[in-house]
């Protein structure tokens, strides 16, 4: 089952401004939006976008928003090459606790990406 704070699967449809992924509907028109503050913002950005003469495909995206996103991918990277690095070293076969620590150690990397939330600039 999908819950609305869940990032999009395959298949699921999301949020138009922060891709949420929409609760299922049984009646009425489909849903685009999560809030009514994402009708918003997507509003917002539309009329913006139009001003600046960008395509729908150009983006705007503040610098330490870009920078910490570049960062939370790096330790991402690292934690997924650490974990392939211990799970083929020496040959021999991770214990329970050790595989415990490296899915923990990909978990606390993973979870700033995931928690991720790109908010319009100011």
């Amino acid at each position: 089952m999908t819950k609305v704070g869940d990032g999009p699967r395959s298949g699921d449809r999301g949020c138009q401004w922060c891709r949420r992924v929409l609760p299922e509907q049984t009646m009425g028109r489909p849903r685009r939006f999560c809030s009514q503050a994402c009708r918003q913002w997507h509003w917002v950005g539309r009329q913006r976008a139009g001003e600046l003469q960008l395509s729908e495909d150009e983006l705007i995206v503040a610098r330490t928003e870009l920078d910490t996103l570049h960062d939370e991918l790096y330790v991402l990277a690292c934690a997924v090459n650490d974990a392939e690095r211990d799970l083929s070293s020496a040959g021999a076969r991770p214990t329970a606790a050790e595989l415990r620590e490296i899915v923990d150690w990909l978990l606390e990397a993973a979870r700033p990406l995931r928690d991720r939330e790109l908010t319009p600039p100011a």
